[in-house]
């Protein structure tokens, strides 16, 4: 056994470089987990601050100065910002109020419509199964309105936390695209000075994470919008409200798709009823997410390492149940990281006695 754990070891972990970087990625994971409440806006200023500076290196690439690109780069962020809190956030907010006291008219109608299904297919459904439905929905419904109402109750310390959101990251944007040059320059101090791998890793990962995190901020935002535009054009109701799941619906693969659809069609069934209308609607709706998954993905991550979907749906569960949504955001671009590891890591192929 020992000499097993011996040969292992002596195997993946004799290379110097290898074993410092073993502790540096122990230690990140250690400090988010231990640390990442606390650290939250630094966290969400670094992710910000990383979208953007491809945006602030292709300023100085046609020769603008430094602080004019920072500048110039850091004021859009401020006017999306601006734009998202004072346009979009009451849209969204003024359609979820509207939905959530429409609620329980939509419900009664669903509850009338799953009555007549024993009528209409005696064979498939009984009454049995219709009234334990309902029970169900009404516990469920029930526990969202105890969830609503606890939220509500403590919505001051979320509106808290907003506005310190809301001072410190654009706070923090600025000072790391400002001064990333300083603050790498310093990071790397503390490193070895003999560093190829930590590098060579550093380098694939820094190409990897930042073509999927810019290539999924485009998709959000894309598929958001024409689901919007199509929701809006349909005369759909909560059409922001909706268009907006399904662009966050594009941070998980193959689930959030199928997850999304649910309140897209029960909106749309409570409104038209099984009409045309509905039908054209989930064509259509069904033709975005063609396009999404067959045109725009592989358009936009054409660069990144591709992953086995069983590889995708494991990090999604491991990095969502630690992080929340955020593990939930960054599962792939942690699956890239840990694969480029494995591909980079030095090994000592064990010697095979030739034979005689």
């Amino acid at each position: 056994m020992f000499k097993v754990l011996r040969d292992w070891m002596q195997r993946y972990f004799s290379d110097e470089e290898a074993v410092v970087l073993a502790v540096l990625l122990v230690l990140a994971f250690t400090i988010v987990l231990t640390l990442g409440g606390m650290l939250a806006p630094v966290l969400a200023g670094l992710v910000l601050a990383f979208l953007m500076q491809g945006m602030v290196v292709q300023l100085e690439r046609v020769r603008m100065p430094e602080g004019a690109a920072v500048g110039l780069v850091f004021a859009l962020f401020m006017g999306a910002l601006a734009v998202f809190l004072l346009v979009i956030v009451p849209l969204l907010w003024h359609q979820l109020i509207t939905l959530f006291n429409e609620l329980p008219g939509m419900l009664a109608k669903w509850q009338s419509l799953l009555l007549l299904l024993p009528e209409r297919y005696p064979h498939l459904v009984s009454d049995e199964q219709v009234l334990q439905a309902i029970e169900a929905a009404r516990g469920e419904i029930g526990k969202f309105g105890q969830w609503a109402l606890t939220f509500s109750l403590s919505s001051l310390p979320l509106l808290v936390n907003m506005m310190i959101y809301l001072v410190l990251v654009p706070i923090l944007v600025f000072f790391f695209l400002k001064d990333r040059r300083m603050i790498g320059r310093w990071f790397r101090g503390y490193l070895p000075r003999e560093r190829t791998l930590i590098t060579r890793v550093a380098e694939e990962m820094n190409r990897q994470i930042a073509n999927y995190i810019r290539g999924k901020v485009i998709e959000i935002f894309i598929c958001g919008a024409v689901t919007y535009i199509a929701f809006v054009t349909m005369g759909l109701n909560y059409s922001a409200l909706l268009a907006m799941l399904v662009g966050i619906s594009v941070v998980v693969p193959y689930v959030g798709a199928v997850v999304v659809t649910v309140p897209v069609a029960f909106i749309a069934l409570f409104q038209w009823g099984w009409s045309d209308q509905f039908i054209y609607l989930m064509a259509v709706y069904g033709i975005i997410q063609t396009l999404d998954g067959n045109v725009l993905v592989p358009l936009l991550f054409s660069q990144t390492v591709s992953l086995h979907p069983v590889a995708i749906i494991c990090a999604v569960l491991l990095f969502g149940g630690l992080w929340g949504f955020w593990g939930i955001f960054f599962a792939i671009p942690l699956a890239t990281l840990f694969k480029a590891v494995l591909d980079a890591w030095p090994r000592n192929e064990p010697t095979v006695a030739p034979l005689l």
